[in-house]
């Protein structure tokens, strides 16, 4: 089986999102009742425009797994996992999610403007354009408005990613995400508002981690995430019009 990755699913300008290239290899992982989450380990930024591998393992491994490859270098590679279990900081209110949107600090300068997810130069009709900004209660949680006008698995990883990154702090330290841990319960219904809600995990040397969290208006967790966060050399972040 072969995976493209549009380039209108970026995250850096050259790369594919993490979240949606996570969510996309997701869909081929066989789950059970006891590993009914997924996780994704990037190794490499996922190319975009050309034809990738998705190899599956041997099925009678457990857990068994898939593997992205572009010829014989890795991308990706995904396994089932446990269910995600840690208790969810607190209810967010789509009021709340509006007001925080204001704060989102990639308004002043952004690692990644080109990002699907969260680019501030991307069109809302193309890309999520979320907004993820700092909770006004002290808590440190972030949130955002979502009205997906498209909803699929990789999608909703997508809106699951990068919230998580501006909580663990990518504004100012550049991060791209290394590990990713999720499970999508519902797909949310399309042209209806939604919360994202996410929050820091705690930080190890370059390695940060967060949790997101997809929520119905009325509180109903839709999806959930983990991730782990990888600062990078902010020389190493090319300009959006870089080639």
């Amino acid at each position: 089986m072969e995976l493209v990755i549009p380039r209108r699913f970026c995250g850096p300008p050259e790369s594919g999102n993490g979240g949606w290239v996570s969510g996309s290899v997701a869909t081929q992982v066989v789950t059970t009742p006891d590993r009914p989450a997924v996780t994704v380990r990037l190794a490499s930024p996922p190319p975009l425009d050309r034809p990738l591998t998705v190899l599956e393992e041997d099925r009678d491994t457990e857990p068994s797994g898939i593997r992205l490859l572009d010829g014989d270098h890795l991308v990706a590679t995904a396994t089932a996992s446990p269910d995600l279990t840690e208790e969810l900081p607190g209810h967010v209110t789509l009021a709340q999610a509006q007001a925080a949107e204001h704060r989102f600090e990639g308004l002043t300068e952004h690692p990644f403007p080109t990002c699907f997810s969260c680019g501030t130069a991307r069109d809302a009709g193309d890309a999520l354009c979320l907004r993820p900004g700092p909770l006004e209660d002290g808590t440190g949680r972030y949130a955002t408005t979502w009205v997906p006008q498209e909803a699929d698995v990789p999608v909703v990883w997508a809106a699951l990613d990068c919230p998580g990154g501006w909580s663990a702090g990518i504004a100012g330290r550049p991060m791209v995400l290394g590990t990713m841990t999720a499970r999508v319960h519902a797909v949310p219904a399309t042209g209806e508002p939604h919360v994202v809600l996410a929050w820091s995990r705690g930080a190890d040397r370059r390695k940060h981690h967060s949790g997101s969290a997809l929520l119905a208006v009325e509180g109903r967790v839709l999806a959930r995430a983990e991730a782990t966060w990888v600062a990078v050399d902010p020389a190493s972040v090319r300009p959006r019009d870089a080639s």
